[in-house]
């Protein structure tokens, strides 16, 4: 409920649902605010000072959820701060490309290339600031989606002309995760591992001496890695908590301060395909954080059987494509009774999700229709002979984050 007039909330009705998402609450108003906001659950929602352009919210205007949160923040840039609507993406790209000169020089970079849209926008930036110096790295850890190394490889060669080169990395992977369970550790190896393939690599190459990676902004608020360092630790992304700090390199991350949505809106400014920009995310990890506890070779196989399935290319009608953020399944820890046949078969449960976002920061669990889920569970449960359940996850996030582990 608003409770006072106030440039903050131009053109609002009085009440707006917002998304708050924590266990914090204001007692007092300080000396000099006056209560701009309030709900039942926290009654100092929004505050301003009495004289100086200074406002406090406690809740998120940045999500999604919060309804009008766009014209708050309009508000603030343009009738607080009275800033110009001159802004164009251009100039940020070329702000970028000049940042990534001054820090590059001659040195060539090494780019972790995973061909999901942070990395691969990540990629047009740097081809655009360094030219040649750029070398890209697409490591196949064992952990990938079926196909997914070919499919890679051929959409950057056919698409942005890049000097790519694969390293076939499954074993090393799969030796370094053999008996680990907890899913930080698993992060923190499969970072580790990564950077020493990168290092590898670096010493083939010759006089590399800077690490390029599709970092953005959701990464490193999950991970701690803000520069106050008070935010807590949700999970450790393999590309921010899960570096060593013996690392060889110096890190180039051009993207590290933007959002999903904003990367997009650069990656379609650079030319890149709507294939390349609209493809589903799938985390850096791969499938190593998919298969809850222990990853072997035999539930990976299972799982990018069942993924393939699940697939959105194959089965999903074009209006479920655009809305859905991302598709994912996860092998739980846990084995359940099924009958396939007249046959008993006990064996592992497989989760499928499926959300809706535009910043990855918050997520609503997709509304997928009945039949649809009904044929991927029929079919992953009768193609794959190590599956005998299948269930679908329909949490939001918060309080789940969008992959189980």
């Amino acid at each position: 409920m608003i409770e006072t007039k106030t440039f903050l909330f131009s053109d609002l009705d009085t009440t707006l649902n917002v998304w708050m998402s924590h266990g914090d609450q204001v007692q007092d108003i300080p000396d000099d605010f006056t209560l701009v906001a309030s709900t039942a659950s926290a009654p100092i929602a929004a505050m301003q000072h009495n004289s100086k352009p200074i406002f406090a919210l406690q809740f998120h205007p940045e999500v999604t959820h919060t309804e009008s949160g766009k014209v708050i923040l309009e508000n603030f840039i343009f009738k607080v701060c009275n800033a110009r609507n001159d802004w164009k993406m251009d100039d940020l790209i070329s702000q970028r490309i000049e940042e990534i000169k001054q820090q590059v020089g001659d040195n060539k970079v090494l780019l972790g290339l995973s061909g999901g849209v942070d990395s691969s926008v990540t990629a047009a930036l740097l081809h655009q600031a360094i030219g040649k110096k750029l070398v890209c790295v697409f490591v196949d850890n064992g952990l990938l989606r079926k196909g997914e190394a070919v499919e890679v490889m051929q959409t950057f060669k056919e698409n942005m002309n890049l000097n790519v080169i694969k390293s076939d990395s499954e074993e090393a992977f799969l030796r370094h995760l053999k008996g680990v369970e907890d899913p930080e550790q698993k992060r923190k190896i499969i970072g580790r591992t990564f950077i020493d393939v990168f290092d590898a690599e670096a010493i083939k190459i010759k006089d590399v001496h800077f690490l390029a990676q599709g970092t953005i902004y959701p990464d490193v608020i999950e991970s701690s890695g803000s520069e106050s360092k008070e935010a807590r630790v949700i999970k450790s992304h393999h590309n921010v908590g899960g570096l060593p700090e013996e690392m060889k390199m110096d890190l180039v991350e051009p993207l590290r301060d933007l959002f999903k949505d904003e990367v997009r809106k650069i990656g379609k400014s650079l030319g890149l395909s709507p294939e390349m920009l609209y493809r589903h995310p799938f985390p850096g990890p791969g499938l190593g954080v998919r298969i809850l506890g222990e990853v072997t070779k035999e539930k990976t196989a299972v799982l990018q059987e069942a993924d393939y399935i699940f697939s959105y290319k194959s089965l999903l009608k074009p209006i479920y494509m655009t809305k859905l953020a991302k598709l994912s399944l996860s092998t739980l820890p846990v084995k359940s009774v099924g009958v396939v046949g007249d046959e008993r078969r006990y064996a592992e449960v497989i989760a499928l999700r499926a959300v809706e976002t535009v910043d990855f920061m918050t997520a609503r669990w997709a509304h997928l229709p009945y039949d649809f889920l009904e044929h991927v569970s029929n079919r992953i449960v009768n193609e794959i002979e190590d599956v005998s359940r299948v269930v679908y996850d329909i949490s939001s996030k918060p309080p789940a984050t969008i992959e189980w582990e």
